[in-house]
């Protein structure tokens, strides 16, 4: 065999062994790239069952207040009309009635052995609001590194094309970037990046 054939035959083997590992190393960002948007899609849905979750307690919020609000003119109309009844049984049966109403107020605004009083429910609502943005930081940051790993595949495909492996370790580098940007927004999904 000439020198020059054997130049030619390493240069293949050499050219092929650096295509084998660029093509692992596209394999294990649209791995990252899977995992990414698995992790998107997974706060995605969360943040909208959070936003649902926070919208039924603020309904139910309303809904309290305006029983609160009802219940209380009640009691102040028949409060009026206790100052007026002058027969000792009525008197009693409409004090009786404006007590279990303020009562039945006094539990719309409180109830913490239920946690379904007016204090508890925006408790609970807010709550939920925040697990909802923290969910959808995290959705905002995941779409990121969706993004960033796609354009890593893409550059390190142009190396097997181009034969440029600085395209390659650019990739590389963009994989290893989306990685640390993954772990970030799972553990500090409201940090800013």
């Amino acid at each position: 065999m000439s020198a020059a054939a054997q130049d030619v035959t390493e240069e293949g083997a050499t050219g092929s062994k650096v295509n084998k590992r660029i093509a692992l190393l596209i394999a294990i960002l649209a791995l990252m790239l899977a995992f990414a948007e698995i992790g998107g899609k997974n706060a995605e849905q969360d943040a909208l069952a959070r936003n649902i979750e926070a919208s039924n307690l603020w309904s139910f919020f309303q809904a309290k207040t305006i029983r609160g609000t009802t219940l209380r003119t009640a009691a102040e109309a028949m409060e009026v009309e206790l100052a007026g009844a002058t027969d000792p049984a009525s008197r009693e049966r409409l004090q009786k009635r404006i007590d279990g109403w303020k009562a039945t107020i006094a539990r719309y605004e409180t109830e913490p052995e239920t946690q379904e009083g007016r204090k508890e429910l925006i408790a609970r609502a807010k709550a939920a609001e925040a697990r909802r943005d923290i969910s959808s930081a995290r959705d905002d940051k995941y779409d990121i590194v969706s993004g960033l790993l796609q354009i890593a595949i893409v550059i390190a495909s142009a190396a097997i094309i181009t034969g440029v492996t600085m395209l390659a370790w650019t990739g590389g580098g963009l994989g290893l970037l989306g990685l640390a940007l993954m772990v970030l927004a799972e553990l500090a999904p409201t940090a800013l990046f």
